[in-house]
């Protein structure tokens, strides 16, 4: 059998898998980021490490006698891995179509490499038993780039995997101030998101009885836990359910594409289909809820020109979508006070924690020294950590003083530059990037106002009510969530650098 032929079929392998391991994994359901995913990735990082001793053993050794035992052993080994990989991801979530035929693909065509590859396997198992060297002109060189590749992504695979472990040890380790919920039932719309995954666990390590409303209850079960009820409809909940409290975080993130016309239709459909649903629901119910909190944003004051604080009476600023956006979310929430029901509209500036929200891609392009100022930099950057955000949540859900807006910022304001250079600092690198507000404006059109016009917001309620802040400075949370990463080095070196960058960039004005 030629082994040019064994080498293409392997080829389409590998091309099939990369491609479904890089749109389905990476993109859609972004396992590096989901504690819930540890066992998969570690499946994963596997298979990978097989695939790269098997691609440069192929390519380059001539296999006999008791020899072939190990590229055998290697192809049995992996074929298991791939069952239980393919049931893992039956259990953790719905797979989609693409995915579904993509591995019917692979399956085929894994059985035509077995059937290729098991005869002459065979072949070379009678011959004396001892190893030489093989060449296979470019298919060796080609399947040496791959096996590097593969080991590559294993490895990281690996990090991953220890990185996700320090997180859920983290999670376990927090005892954090009960909250006198009383045993209250919660439901979350949006709970395997990534504010909604912190908040649901935070709800159950607090003993609290947890309805999730997801597009994919599988994934919400295999990552929440079996006793968290997922459902995918509002409508499967029974009108006598009792119902304590909603919090209502579903819609897609405002991040990403440009706000074209169609995709200013996703960010608000995707909010006022589930606000409607929301509020079909209330009307049902035979005990109402004590409150509905909805997630709005810092958007929603748009650019004022103002430089003093923003507390939650700042007016809104209509034509300018994000705060027509936001406007549009907390009247849909609002109008629920007609049923009796106290509404807060959290309106949270950038979140940081780990697990999604935008502190990964800016941690690292730190971390490989690409941070960067954008445009002037002394645009105000409204920033809250994680903790806070599912603290105050709770705080609004125990407290019936607070109703109407809450300003869900860290009390601490800082510039993109210092944002920028404080985080970069911690990771032992300087910023020397910076990339016009004109780049930015060709690139993101309108949503480039989300990065070069920043507001400057104080959370006045959350304060007056007597909320206390678990991260209530920058350095402290950067602090935090860069001290789990091996590459952080101590905050103190980080303050002295950002002091060094301050002092230069004084210099050279």
């Amino acid at each position: 059998m030629n082994m040019h032929l064994v080498f293409a079929v392997m080829s389409f392998q590998a091309l099939v898998g990369a491609f479904d391991n890089f749109w389905h994994l990476e993109l859609e359901a972004r396992l590096p980021q989901r504690t819930s995913a540890r066992y998969e990735l570690r499946l994963h990082a596997a298979r990978e490490a097989i695939y790269g001793l098997l691609f440069a053993g192929l390519a380059w050794v001539q296999w006999q006698g008791w020899w072939v035992l190990l590229p055998a052993s290697l192809l049995l080994v992996e074929m298991f891995i791939t069952v239980a990989d393919f049931l893992e991801e039956d259990r953790s979530r719905k797979l989609p179509p693409l995915e579904r035929a993509l591995h019917t693909v692979l399956t085929v065509s894994y059985g035509l490499l077995l059937g290729l590859i098991g005869p002459m396997f065979w072949q070379a198992a009678q011959l004396p038993t001892q190893l030489s060297t093989a060449s296979f002109g470019i298919w060796s060189w080609m399947f040496s780039v791959a096996a590097i590749c593969v080991l590559i992504w294993s490895a990281r695979n690996i990090l991953a995997v220890r990185h996700l472990d320090q997180i859920a040890a983290n999670e376990d380790d927090t005892h954090a101030e009960p909250q006198a919920l009383g045993g209250s039932t919660v439901l979350v719309t949006g709970g395997t998101g990534f504010i909604g995954s912190a908040l649901v666990r935070r709800l159950q390590r607090e003993g609290r009885r947890v309805i999730v409303l997801t597009r994919d209850p599988l994934q919400a079960r295999a990552g929440l836990g079996a006793n968290t009820w997922a459902i995918d409809r509002l409508e499967d909940i029974p009108s006598e359910t009792r119902i304590d409290a909603v919090v209502n975080l579903a819609g897609a993130s405002i991040l990403g594409t440009p706000w074209t016309a169609a995709r200013r239709e996703v960010l608000l459909g995707s909010r006022l289909r589930t606000a409607e649903s929301v509020r079909r629901l209330l009307q049902r119910l035979t005990h109402k809820p004590e409150v509905l909190i909805c997630a709005s944003a810092v958007g929603y004051y748009g650019l004022p020109g103002s430089a003093t604080p923003l507390d939650e009476s700042a007016p809104a600023e209509p034509g300018r979508f994000q705060s027509d956006l936001c406007t549009a979310i907390e009247q849909a929430a609002q109008i629920n006070e007609d049923l009796g029901i106290r509404v807060v509209r959290l309106r949270p500036g950038i979140v940081l924690g780990h697990g999604g929200g935008a502190f990964a891609p800016l941690a690292l392009s730190a971390r490989l020294g690409l941070g960067a100022i954008l445009g002037s930099g002394q645009q105000a950057m409204p920033w809250v950590h994680l903790d806070d955000v599912v603290g105050l949540i709770l705080h609004a859900i125990t407290e019936p003083v607070i109703r109407g807006p809450l300003n869900v910022v860290a009390p601490e304001t800082t510039t993109q530059q210092n944002f920028a250079q404080t985080l970069a600092a911690a990771y032992g690198r300087p910023v020397w990037m910076r990339v016009p507000a004109w780049v930015l404006r060709t690139g993101l059109g309108e949503m480039s106002e989300l990065l070069l016009c920043g507001q400057d917001v104080a959370p006045v309620r959350a304060l007056g009510s007597g909320y206390r802040f678990a991260h209530p400075t920058l350095r402290g949370a950067l602090g935090q969530l860069t001290s789990e990463d091996h590459g952080a080095v101590t905050i103190r070196n980080a303050e002295r650098l950002v002091q060094q960058q301050e002092a230069t960039h004084s210099r050279s004005h």
